[in-house]
């Protein structure tokens, strides 16, 4: 941790409790109701707080829950101006967040991860994948992002597929002999991490922050995006940009070796050291087909939705006889912060989009840009931009969702051009808030890579700015061409 970064931490609660506080003494603007003024202010707080990490991301949820509750209570009742609303009905709106089914899918996926770490299948389909892909240098590279690719369809924790991936690394990184400060395993430690965070975008369950989306967009539009929907629009972007992230490594950090000997027998022995397949492994490689088989088919073959097919995923991974794990088992396994954090999240936003808070906020980002008749693509690449710049100061892409997508999901719907589809144009703006390519603190993974040793905050600088801008301009060809052609721009 640089200086910078701990002195943020030590003020951060505390310019977040003052910059509340600014917000709260200004005069509640005419158009906006109390209740909005008070939200605008906690949302102040929390993007702060989770800028900074002044506190631990579960503790910044405990305090936005009873600011909630004391600030909403104490306001009048939209529905009797009179009266107040009440502590009991503003916990109520904190907790909101947790009756979704965005909520539950992310819950569900967190036990699904827990059950590939205990049966330990998700690095058996990593050792699989790597001790075929070859021993030349390049080879290797490509065979990291593919499993990052493959990881994604069944392991829906970022961190937890990077948590599998790095030992594997690390384990042939230095069967080869390699130090700190070689290049070759600097390139491997990077398409780690950052093919892990390309691969939240091409699959809909690979990560939290996309249910933050979708339960907004299922909350203020009435809508959903289906798996394979997703897929369809997201995948050909994830693969394409997967072929460029593999040039860019090579070419902005060049590997010192063209060729790894011994590296097949190193992954090999790795693999034997594993022992047959388990019968727990079968089980639940099973029921992760299954689930991948109900996501795709969704609306096609069968009207079950993603989070009840997910839920019913984990109720069989732990049923008695069947199952592959315990609860007990299960519980050290789940990053409860993560989970309490999602929630909150979900709760605020919602309040900021139900009280007017968010719409308010729209109107005025909107007439400062000028963005009321800017065409669809100009204004996806304003706010792309403008989320893109925001997540170098996150290290959360839950949080950054929970905080930025309601907003821009008002602001979708405050643009009078013709031919905006705020539920497609949501899902893409949605993309840029898996760009945690260039610091280490952008993401969880990040951080699990750098902590090797093998990768500096300059590798992630000059792969990582480079990749973010290669991104955007990929994001906004695509934006004119490809979905455009799918009616998703207009």
């Amino acid at each position: 941790m640089n200086q910078s970064e701990g002195i943020g931490k030590k003020i951060g609660l505390w310019v977040a409790l003052a910059a509340m506080i600014i917000v709260w003494l200004f005069p509640t603007p005419v158009d906006l109701p109390t209740q909005g003024h008070r939200l605008i202010g906690i949302l102040a707080f929390a993007v702060i707080i989770w800028m900074t990490e002044g506190v631990t991301y579960p503790v910044s949820a405990f305090i936005i829950m009873v600011l909630m509750a004391f600030s909403l209570g104490t306001a009048p009742n939209p529905a009797k101006p009179t009266a107040i609303l009440g502590t009991a009905n503003a916990m109520k709106m904190a907790l909101g967040g947790f009756s979704t089914t965005a909520w539950a899918l992310v819950a569900g996926a967190m036990f699904l991860s827990a059950g590939m770490m205990i049966t330990g299948l998700d690095k058996r389909i990593a050792l699989v994948v790597m001790s075929h892909i070859g021993v030349k240098s390049n080879h290797l590279v490509i065979g990291v992002i593919f499993v990052g690719f493959l990881l994604s369809f069944f392991v829906p924790s970022t961190t937890a597929r990077v948590s599998c991936m790095v030992p594997i690394v690390v384990g042939i990184i230095r069967a080869f002999g390699l130090k700190e400060g070689s290049p070759f395993a600097a390139v491997l430690m990077m398409a780690v991490a950052q093919a892990d965070s390309l691969w939240n975008i091409g699959i809909k369950t690979a990560a939290a922050q996309n249910m933050v989306a979708i339960g907004f967009i299922q909350q203020v539009l009435g809508q959903d995006i289906s798996w394979i929907e997703w897929f369809i629009a997201a995948a050909p972007y994830a693969a394409i940009m997967s072929v460029v992230l593999y040039f860019l490594l090579i070419y902005t950090i060049p590997p010192e070796i063209k060729e790894m000997p011994g590296g097949r027998e190193a992954l090999e022995k790795m693999l034997k050291e594993m022992g047959p397949v388990s019968l727990g492994e079968k089980k639940l490689l099973i029921v992760s087909f299954l689930l991948l088989f109900f996501w795709v088919t969704e609306k096609k073959l069968h009207p079950f939705d993603t989070t009840t097919v997910t839920v019913a995923g984990i109720m069989i991974m732990m049923m008695p006889k069947i199952g592959v794990m315990t609860w007990k088992q299960a519980v050290p396994h789940i990053n409860w912060g993560t989970v309490l954090l999602f929630g909150v999240g979900i709760s605020l936003g919602t309040a900021l989009l139900k009280s007017g808070a968010a719409i308010w906020l729209a109107h005025h980002f909107v007439a400062l840009f000028g963005m009321e008749t800017m065409t669809p693509l100009v204004i996806l690449a304003i706010l792309a931009f403008f989320l893109t710049v925001i997540h170098l100061g996150f290290a959360s892409a839950t949080g950054l969702a929970s905080a930025m997508i309601p907003i821009v999901i008002a602001v979708l719907q405050s643009v009078k051009t013709p031919g905006i589809n705020v539920l497609y144009m949501t899902m893409i703006l949605q993309f840029t808030v898996s760009y945690g390519y260039i610091l280490p603190v952008n993401a969880p993974q990040n951080m699990i890579a750098y902590s090797t040793g093998y990768i500096t905050s300059k590798d992630f600088l000059i792969t990582g700015i480079p990749f973010t801008i290669l991104s955007l301009i990929a994001i906004l060809i695509f934006s004119a061409t490809y979905w455009h052609w799918l009616g998703y721009v207009g």
